[in-house]
């Protein structure tokens, strides 16, 4: 990327799920997760996304989680740390911990709930990049938020010194296809969508951030390596045969059945903040039959 932007990775990051135990954050099974992606040749590690149910988080958790996490990777790949919320105020709190808690980018969701206009998403954007000490990258989900950050927004945002990337979950190719075109060399876009790896990646996306890496992160690191290197054709029939495992995921909302798996798998606990809870009696069974797990 030119005019001095950083890359802050190409292929996989992970969103890390975030173990509990009795209510508490599990550093125990977090260390031993980190470990297992670094394993498994993941490009970066995100940490307080929306698959580490970060909106249950306290700001002192936000610090201690991207703190801890950053101690166990010792500089082997980038640490990436979500600091979305609705408020400005409150998104800004979390730039500041996650900073000083030593994360190496950011990962602001568009604001949700009461939502905003085409000025106020910029300001909002614009606020948080002037506040942080490392390189911030957008995050659209409008499933989530119900506000789809546009190409125009891209556009504009793209010319903050310290805006450089954006997670597009929207699920529109086309406007990620359109990102890619007209933000160029000025912001890097990844998909945050598993099953469209391979399509986004073709359009021009770097990579993803990615839920089933959490279980089968060489899988996903051996689809990206195949399209750095343009063998689509590889690609495709590689992803179609993980699409059963990485559509279950999202049977119910992320990341409940990616934790009920872990924790089958022995990755973690089965437990959750509410208003997330274990999965239903038929997504259990389901996830147990398309997982293998007896």
């Amino acid at each position: 990327m030119s005019l001095c932007k950083p890359t802050v990775f190409t292929g996989v990051a992970t969103a890390l799920l975030t173990p509990f135990a009795d209510g508490e954050i599990d550093y125990e099974a977090l260390e031993e997760m980190i470990e297992a992606q670094i394993e498994g040749g993941v490009s970066a590690i995100l940490v307080a996304g929306t698959t580490g149910e970060s909106s249950t988080l306290s700001v002192a958790e936000h610090y201690e989680l991207v703190r801890f996490a950053k101690e166990c990777i010792r500089g082997r790949l980038p640490l990436l740390a979500g600091c979305g919320s609705n408020s400005t105020a409150h998104a800004l709190e979390l730039v500041s911990a996650v900073c000083e808690g030593g994360a190496d980018a950011l990962l602001a969701v568009t604001p949700y709930y009461n939502k905003t206009n085409d000025r106020g998403i910029v300001l909002h954007y614009r606020a948080l990049a002037d506040a942080a000490t490392r390189p911030l990258m957008l995050y659209s989900v409008p499933t989530r938020t119900g506000f789809a950050l546009t190409a125009a927004h891209c556009i504009a945002l793209a010319e903050h010194p310290n805006i450089v990337a954006i997670k597009e979950a929207s699920g529109d190719l086309g406007l990620l296809e359109r990102i890619c075109d007209e933000c160029g060399d000025r912001l890097d876009v990844y998909t945050g969508n598993d099953h469209q790896t391979v399509s986004a990646m073709k359009l021009g996306a770097k990579g993803v951030i990615s839920v089933y890496s959490n279980l089968r992160p060489h899988a996903m690191v051996e689809l990206c390596r195949l399209c750095t290197a343009g063998e689509y054709r590889t690609a495709g029939t590689r992803i179609r045969a993980l699409l059963p495992q990485m559509n279950a995921l999202f049977r119910e909302v992320n990341p409940i059945p990616l934790k009920f798996v872990a924790a089958q798998e022995g990755m973690c606990r089965d437990e959750y903040r509410l208003p997330l809870c274990p999965p239903s009696a038929e997504t259990a069974r389901y996830l147990r039959s398309t997982f293998e797990i007896s």
